[in-house]
């Protein structure tokens, strides 16, 4: 049916992946310097959320220093980042009780959060949003681009939107419609962690080749309003230790943030190189809710939404190239995440930046589909990759030695920094890490209590996730028997767990058999199955334009 299907397309200068923070500032970048240099420029933004905002997931303390950059009268221009960071607290939680706080010498200076402010990320991009529109910039959420297109050459020349309304069984419903060829001289992708096109890209054209194993990890968020007598707008808290302890076997770390209104967000990281295939990451996050320090904020307030996504953490040493002919990769869709600062929306932003910059000159001297190579001396000349040299080393100290020790070298490596010219690497994939279940601790977590703990089935509710049940299933499996006949005996069928969302399922056939259950529908689009998965057997590709979760506030 595909070979038959006649789309229409539309051409611009540039196209846009992803409506994200590297999406939407490269895409106002652009406007602006054409406006600065008085050239006509056309941008469209595709973005497969149901609105700008609506698949945006993050803690978030917010730097602004690319905001800066961007719009300099931010704040005139009522930019929602406008609650500054007042207290800026780490602890080591020591066990279910007991915590002990950080002095803040004893913290690597550059997670600092001075100046930082606590903000929703989703409502930023949202704001982001309507001054790209406004600058004339073509935005159209609710498409989700599902294929990159070639010419005959192997050049990028753009992104086709999936089709809409095709049934389970493939076949086209009455619904029916035909994706749109979106065509562009340069095509910049900006899908955030683990980009369904951005790996397609990156394997095409061998991009990482040169550079060190990626790594990852999964975040939770949760939104609570709370007793307006335990709220302190602008205090932020982060936490190393239980319930994950201190060795490499499982690291991570916890955040909790006043924001206004009171309002707290709140959540565990887990990295995904964790060894034990019992680990549940949404369970751990909940069993962390209970400790003292977070339990007693929450105590009275009531749990308005919840989210869970990937985050990308190799740093410096795992970014891929971020060009091929006709195309860049920036943001979260590359890696450009600073591991010991734990922020990655202002290093995108950046990022974004300068891939506008570099394909805004080729754009103006005629040019199209060339690899922009001039990103890379642009990134290698700001202060994005000064910032990510200093980072690089957090990661892999933080996998080799744990929380404690790892994260002991970070803020040792400050005072030697200019003398620390080696760079360590993590050649480990977080899919491959995984001890068979037969060797590993099982663990026995406790039952939610529906007041400060609750199920996946209630968290995914406030997700305000969706999906046309009647769609070919996203969620593919090269070989539909491993699950079962692999996975299932070496290490438990671990989707069952590092899935936040319920997703995945292991039940029992008419005969007493067990066989595998995808539950597409839950999907909030994390993409943690598409790292973690042991065998590299789930492939996360796009649904249905508008599918999946729609985060408010987030």
């Amino acid at each position: 049916m595909e070979n038959d299907v006649q789309r229409e397309s539309m051409e611009f200068d540039v196209v846009i992946v992803g409506g994200g923070p590297s999406g939407l500032s490269a895409a106002c970048r652009l406007m602006q310097l054409a406006e600065e240099r008085g050239e006509e420029v056309s941008v469209c933004l595709v973005e497969k959320g149901s609105e700008i905002g609506a698949h945006i997931l993050s803690g978030a303390v917010f730097e602004p220093t690319a905001l800066n950059e961007l719009f300099p009268d931010w704040e005139e221009r009522g930019a929602p980042v406008n609650n500054p960071v007042t207290q800026d607290l780490i602890y080591v939680m020591v066990n279910e009780i007991n915590r002990i706080k950080l002095p803040g010498f004893v913290v690597p200076s550059d997670t600092h959060n001075k100046g930082n402010h606590a903000i929703s990320l989703g409502n930023l991009c949202r704001w982001l949003g309507e001054q790209a529109e406004a600058m004339g910039v073509n935005i159209f959420p609710g498409f989700a681009a599902s294929e990159i297109l070639y010419d005959d050459n192997g050049t990028v020349r753009g992104v086709a939107t999936g089709d809409m309304g095709i049934g389970l069984d493939g076949e086209p419903k009455g619904s029916y419609t035909p994706g749109y060829e979106l065509i562009g001289k340069y095509t910049i992708f900006a899908e955030g962690c683990r980009g369904h096109l951005g790996k397609q890209l990156i394997n095409k054209f061998d991009l990482d080749s040169e550079s060190g194993t990626q790594h990852y990890a999964i975040g939770f968020k949760e939104l609570w309003s709370i007793s307006p007598e335990k709220h302190e707008q602008g205090k932020v808290i982060h936490s190393i230790g239980w319930p994950l302890g201190f060795t490499p076997s499982a690291t991570g770390g916890s955040y909790l943030y006043h924001l206004p209104d009171n309002q707290v967000a709140l959540g565990l990281i887990v990295d995904l190189s964790y060894k034990n295939p019992h680990l549940s990451p949404y369970d751990e996050m909940q069993r962390w809710k209970h400790h003292p320090l977070i339990s007693d904020c929450l105590e009275g307030g009531e749990r308005i939404s919840y989210g869970a996504r990937a985050i990308i953490k190799g740093g410096l040493q795992s970014l891929p190239k971020s060009t091929a002919p006709g195309a860049l990769l920036v943001g979260d869709d590359a890696g450009y995440l600073n591991v010991l600062k734990i922020k990655g929306s202002h290093t995108a932003m950046k990022s974004g930046m300068i891939a506008a910059e570099t394909v805004f000159e080729e754009v103006v001297e005629g040019k199209s589909g060339t690899e922009p190579l001039k990103f890379d001396e642009k990134f290698k000349s700001s202060w994005l990759y000064d910032e990510l040299y200093r980072s690089r080393n957090a990661g892999p100290m933080l996998h080799k030695f744990g929380t404690l020790f790892g994260g002991s070298y970070s803020s040792v490596e400050r005072f030697i920094r200019p003398l620390a010219k080696w760079t360590f690497k993590d050649p480990k994939p977080d899919y491959a890490t995984l001890m068979e279940a037969s060797a590993a601790k099982k663990i026995d977590y406790p039952k939610p209590d529906g007041v400060i703990s609750f199920d996946k089935l209630s968290s995914v509710f406030l997700s305000n996730t969706y999906h046309e049940e009647d769609q070919p299933c996203h969620l593919t499996l090269k070989d539909p028997s491993i699950p079962i006949s692999v996975n299932l005996p070496k290490y438990d069928e671990p989707a069952q767990r590092y899935c936040p969302a319920g997703v995945y399922e292991v039940l029992e056939d008419e005969g007493g058999e067990p066989k595998f259950q995808i539950n597409a529908q839950n999907c909030v689009h994390c993409k943690t199955c598409d790292i973690k998965d042991p065998a590299q057997n789930i492939t996360w590709i796009v649904p249905e334009g508008a599918g999946g979760p729609n985060y408010p506030n987030m």
